[in-house]
């Protein structure tokens, strides 16, 4: 039987760590993350996981501290496996392992390299991604592909949606490859980096919303950085505007010259963007407080005093 160290956190974790204990591996050590009180948790855990199979679970702060990787070496592990783990794992830890150290990343590397790849490949209006299964070198993403899946990425998919795809698409690409990974028939493939860009993290920040951007730029912003995530926003006069979900542009042109300009009409709000294209807008919030569509053109005319507000 072969013994592994897993790295992991979030769904992917979760549901590649099910994958080793379906196929009997024998993971004797979870490493994985204290959730923090500053974030919020919409997602399953690791630790709870593998609490209830016993499998003993650490969380350092820094899992390449000398005392951590001389108690994970101790261990003798065959494997390391890191799925969706937050922090860079250094040489020493990547040596520990007698047949390698595996991560697996959610987009078709060498595609998306780095940080939360699937809110990256929405705002550049993708329309596949999936997950990669590679081996783990110091520089990151870079290492050889043992498996990939792909799945599609529809016009009003959600970050949040997205993230379920390839959460299954990375379960299946670990159950398809770990025969032969622990068999030792797995060929790792190079990849072609310069086919491909390393993206960096995102904060709350880079949600704000530039209207003058052509209609399907700013859609494809609201529906990556949509709830769970801290949504796309911008301030007006009377507070911020948090636009939660949008529909795909059909082409439609508005009625305000290309300035961009939220209004309502027929029981429906819109952005009228910098490309002059309409862009719907399922939810929106000013201040915390919903905007019914059915209503907007009341509120915005109570609120602001004009029937449609000027976004430039």
């Amino acid at each position: 039987m072969s013994k592994a160290i897993v790295f992991a956190y979030h769904n992917v974790g979760v549901r590649c760590l099910s994958v080793l204990l379906a196929h009997g591996v024998d993971v004797v050590c979870v490493v994985t993350h204290k959730d923090s009180p500053t974030e919020t948790i919409w997602f399953d855990s690791v630790a709870e996981l593998a609490t209830h199979h016993g499998i003993p679970v650490i969380t350092p702060e820094d899992p390449n501290d000398p005392a951590v990787v001389a108690k994970l070496a101790a261990l003798q592990p065959d494997f390391l496996l890191s799925f969706y783990y937050r922090l860079m794992l250094k040489t020493p830890l990547l040596a520990l392992p007698r047949h390698g150290a595996w991560n697996m990343h959610g987009s078709l590397l060498p595609k998306y390299r780095g940080r939360v790849p699937v809110n990256w490949a929405i705002i550049h209006g993708e329309r596949e991604t999936g997950a990669t299964l590679h081996q783990m070198l110091e520089k990151p993403d870079a290492g050889g592909i043992v498996a990939q899946q792909a799945v599609p990425i529809l016009p009003d998919d959600t970050a949040f949606e997205v993230f379920n795809k390839v959460t299954l698409a990375a379960e299946m690409a670990l159950d398809r490859v770990l025969p032969d990974l622990l068999a030792g028939r797995a060929v790792a493939k190079p990849q072609d980096l310069e086919a491909g860009s390393y993206f960096g993290g995102r904060k709350a920040e880079d949600g704000r919303i530039d209207w003058s951007q052509p209609a399907s730029v700013v859609h494809d912003l609201i529906r990556a950085v949509a709830p769970p995530y801290p949504g796309a926003f911008s301030d007006t006069p009377k507070g911020r505007l948090r636009v939660l979900r949008s529909l795909h542009p059909t082409g439609e042109t508005g009625p305000h010259g290309s300035r961009a300009t939220l209004f309502a009409r027929d029981g429906q709000l819109f952005a009228e963007c910098g490309d002059g294209r309409l862009l719907r807008l399922l939810a929106v919030e000013l201040e915390g407080s919903p905007l019914a569509a059915t209503s907007a053109s009341n509120q915005i005319n109570a609120i602001f005093g004009t029937s449609a507000l000027s976004l430039s």
